[in-house]
């Protein structure tokens, strides 16, 4: 190499170095939490060539783009919001509990507790799909859909195949997916949509505007809406693996919800906000909002995600940890909390609570999977049991606190559901689909293995240092 080369490469280094330092010190300042600014910093400072391309796509930890568009838009949903508030109260469809009473709730999802609902439990995917297909047959105005992940097999294309019937049966069918979760969704799938009368929008988490990238920020909601009268939320995507169907990983384990009643209005702001940001235009929907056939569920719509002002999600379950009195269950496909996380269950085991956290056996991600690991020990010794589901892949997203209520929902028990993904929780006040949830958890936990700290002691120590590794990636998984 000559001089000058030698000259030029050197300067090159020594501005990327600077550049590494620069947004070093935007980690620093911008950061969530103290460890994923450590760890960022670190990599930034000490590997800049690797870290840079990195930082710029996953670094950011608010989605200022998505809060700026709602913003815009704030005067219009307003509206929206005050118009659905007025009939919830003229009908007497709103709820008053004592976690409207104790607890910020309701300010935190800026929705309220609704009552007059029906909440169904669907357990796994044959049900789920069944259910869900049943109402889009259904529908006579419009069906709304949403998921992270879609998929051109068997059942996307069943999918593909009922919306477009409605679509040309005249009902309005709009379909947000997010561009991450469903990169391999062939051009086709869409245009055979656009091309059969359905509106279809990507959640632009590659790019809007030059130079963009919001690969960070995923679109983690699972909903269908039908004609603003009966809602799915829960844990499913569209795909042949959540029915069973894919031999790699056996057997599917995972938890949906349908809606009926007022609440459905709720879930139907969450998307009216994600399709404003997608299409850049409102949609004309049902807004009057009707008791349902037997309802007699309390039901709380929680959105959250990385463009609101506080930890939604965070503080939500937090604040459920800490108000569990006899029981609490969870139940997460990818167990990576933080420290606060960690101690509220520590605490909720010592006042006496039966806390039980059920995992998979096998993980899709590795790092996670090891991840879990990690809590046994700090859990075990406060009182929290933790179990690995054996039957297949579990992932389901619920919780169940004392015998009166229960979540099910997209958010996983990680710092990426917590801070990062657009999820959206279902929290149901009601003895009777607890006892329900309570059941099948039970059922679950009778699937499991228990795990123990001595089991990880035992292990090489090879693993046991994977384990510590995954552990510390964990603010930036």
């Amino acid at each position: 190499m000559t001089g000058p080369e030698a000259a030029i490469l050197g300067a090159a280094y020594a501005l990327l170095q600077a550049f590494g330092v620069l947004a070093a010190g935007r980690a620093v300042m911008e950061a969530r939490t103290a460890q994923g600014a450590a760890a960022w910093a670190v990599a930034l400072v000490a590997f800049p060539l690797l870290a840079l391309p990195l930082f710029l796509v996953f670094g950011q930890s608010r989605f200022a783009d998505y809060l700026a568009a709602r913003r815009a838009a704030l005067a219009e949903f307003r509206a929206m919001q005050q118009r659905m508030q007025a009939a919830l109260r003229r009908r007497r469809l709103l709820t008053a509990t004592r976690y409207t009473r104790d607890v910020p709730f309701e300010r935190l999802a800026k929705l309220p507790f609704t009552g007059g609902n029906a909440a169904t439990l669907l357990v796994d995917g044959a049900a789920t799909f069944d259910s869900i297909f049943a109402g889009i047959a259904a529908a006579r105005d419009y069906v709304l859909v949403q998921f992270y992940i879609l998929r051109d097999d068997r059942i996307g294309r069943e999918l593909l195949a009922r919306l477009l019937e409605r679509a040309a049966a005249g009902v309005r069918v709009h379909l947000l997916y997010d561009e991450v979760g469903s990169f391999r969704l062939p051009r086709a799938y869409v245009g055979a949509l656009r091309a059969g009368g359905v509106e279809v929008h990507a959640f632009h988490a590659v790019g809007r505007g030059a130079g963009r990238l919001h690969l960070n920020f995923r679109n983690h909601r699972k909903i269908v809406i039908v004609d603003g009268r009966r809602a799915w939320v829960g844990g499913l995507n569209v795909g042949d693996e959540y029915l069973g169907r894919d031999p790699r990983i056996g057997p599917w384990r995972d938890t949906h919800l349908c809606i009926e009643g007022p609440a459905v209005q709720c879930v139907q702001v969450s998307f009216c906000e994600d399709w404003h940001w997608a299409a850049g235009r409102p949609l004309r929907l049902q807004w009057d909002p009707v008791e349902a056939a037997g309802g007699g569920h309390s039901v709380l719509c929680l959105p959250s995600g990385p463009a609101d002002e506080l930890e939604t999600c965070t503080l939500f379950f937090i604040a459920a940890i800490g108000h569990a009195r006899s029981r609490l269950w969870v139940a997460s496909p990818y167990f990576v909390p933080d420290e606060q996380f960690v101690t509220a269950l520590q605490l909720a085991a010592l006042r006496g609570v039966d806390v039980r956290v059920l995992l998979p056996e096998r993980s899709d991600n590795p790092l996670v999977g090891l991840s879990g690991w990690s809590y046994v020990e700090a859990l075990e010794q406060a009182g929290v049991a933790m179990y690995r589901y054996q039957d297949g892949f579990m992932h389901q997203k619920v919780t169940l606190i004392d015998d009166d209520w229960c979540t099910v929902g997209t958010a996983n028990f990680d710092n990426r559901s917590f801070r990062l993904n657009f999820e959206l929780t279902m929290a149901v006040l009601d003895r009777r689909l607890a006892a329900q949830v309570r059941a099948m958890l039970q059922r679950d936990f009778g699937r499991a293995r228990r795990m123990r700290a001595s089991e990880l002691r035992a292990r090489p120590l090879w693993f046991r240092f994977a384990v510590r590794l995954a552990r510390l990636s964990a603010p930036v998984q």
